[in-house]
């Protein structure tokens, strides 16, 4: 072969074989990228199961504020004039022994009462019976007329006869501290009826002091009223101003009552008595204001009661209902003719006395008797008016009041 054509074949087959090669090396590309294995696929991770088709929790509700209910309010408690606890009469008796000893010791009494009237002469009668029992003589009762200046004359008298006991009034405490001195420095066994002496100390100056059951009485008036008015209505209430623990405790006790107890009566008038007398007055005001009064409360009955009994009558207010305290002729009259008097609220009087008596007796014998010593109280209508009286102040109703209830 001519060596120029065999250098041109030389050259053309190594360019075939190049050829060859980059066909091969191409194939082998294609071939290791589709036939590489393929990478083993993750798992894909297990759904948690879905809960159930329930309905969804109600919202659970906010609580309701609670409404505190105002706390219950004590029925009104009697107190002595200087906070004492006060103990029921019952208490004060004497065992067989001590009233012998006292029967044989040949003592004597004075009974010193600042006025006279009905609920006194019960409380005298009420001493005297017991001082009768205890063989005990009475040598002298007195009445001051409510002034202090005749009491301590009084005392004076009763000391020229020596008595043992002396029961009594004080119609003004500071002056009846002097008027009682000579009794006190003589020894004599003093007991009294709801106010003493200023300064002088129970178990040294005195024995004891009794009175009615103030919290009693005017809660009895309050119960009175309100039940007459059938718990509901509109009522005035005439209160006494002036600085007497025990009408004031009778006059609060009722007001307290009233709300206590009966909540449909709403007292829409009230007014502070000073003097007796102006009653009518304040009762004419309160009805000219109020016109729809259903009741009226008066502190007591021999003088402001009779004032507005006066000025209900003045203005024929026969339906306006009222309610007061202590037995007394007029408005016990007026209750059983069925006027405006409802009821009375009044005290056993003659327990009074007789408990005033038995704590002269302790002071003889150095018994300790209890600082304050109250009566029971008594809720008097027409139906049971003339057993009150007996009970109260030991006595049939007067004449007129008997004739009326057809006795």
């Amino acid at each position: 072969m001519h060596p120029h054509k065999r250098s041109r074949w030389l050259a053309l087959s190594a360019l075939l074989a190049v050829f060859v090669l980059l066909a091969a090396a191409c194939g082998n590309d294609d071939d290791s990228e589709s036939e590489a294995p393929a990478a083993p696929a993750t798992a894909a991770p297990t759904a948690a199961p879905e809960p159930p088709d329930e309905p969804a929790p109600e919202p659970t509700p906010e609580p309701e504020p609670i409404e505190e209910e105002a706390p219950a309010r004590d029925a009104p408690v009697t107190q002595g004039p200087n906070g004492e606890t006060a103990s029921p009469s019952g208490e004060i008796v004497l065992t067989a022994d001590e009233l012998a000893q006292i029967q044989e010791g040949g003592h004597t009494a004075a009974l010193l009462w600042h006025i006279s009237g009905a609920f006194t002469d019960a409380v005298s009668q009420g001493a005297r019976d017991a001082f009768s029992e205890m063989g005990i003589e009475v040598v002298v009762e007195t009445e001051a007329g409510f002034d202090a200046a005749q009491q301590a004359n009084d005392v004076e008298t009763a000391m020229a006869l020596s008595p043992d006991i002396i029961l009594s009034l004080t119609i003004d405490p500071v002056s009846a501290a002097e008027g009682f001195r000579p009794a006190v420095d003589a020894g004599v066994q003093l007991v009294f009826l709801s106010t003493t002496p200023e300064g002088y100390t129970q178990g040294e100056e005195f024995v004891g002091v009794v009175t009615d059951d103030l919290a009693a009485m005017g809660i009895a008036a309050a119960n009175l009223l309100g039940n007459a008015l059938g718990g509901e209505g509109e009522i005035g209430f005439i209160f006494h101003d002036a600085p007497f623990y025990v009408t004031n405790q009778r006059d609060q006790a009722f007001n307290a009552w009233i709300e206590i107890n009966f909540p449909g009566i709403q007292i829409v008038a009230e007014q502070g008595l000073a003097n007796p007398a102006d009653a009518e007055d304040i009762a004419s005001t309160m009805l000219t204001r109020n016109p729809g009064l259903d009741g009226i409360y008066a502190p007591w009955s021999a003088g402001p009661a009779d004032g507005v009994l006066a000025a209900l009558r003045a203005v024929g207010a026969s339906d306006v209902a009222v309610v007061t305290m202590d037995l007394d002729t007029n408005v016990s009259l007026d209750l059983v003719e069925g006027g405006n008097i409802v009821g009375i609220a009044a005290d056993e009087a003659y327990e009074i006395g007789r408990t005033m008596a038995t704590e002269g007796a302790y002071g003889l014998l150095g018994k300790e008797a209890p600082p304050f010593v109250v009566v029971p109280a008594i809720e008097v209508t027409a139906d049971n008016i003339v057993e009150a009286y007996r009970v109260s102040l030991a006595a049939d109703p007067p004449q007129q009041v008997l004739d009326a209830l057809g006795g």
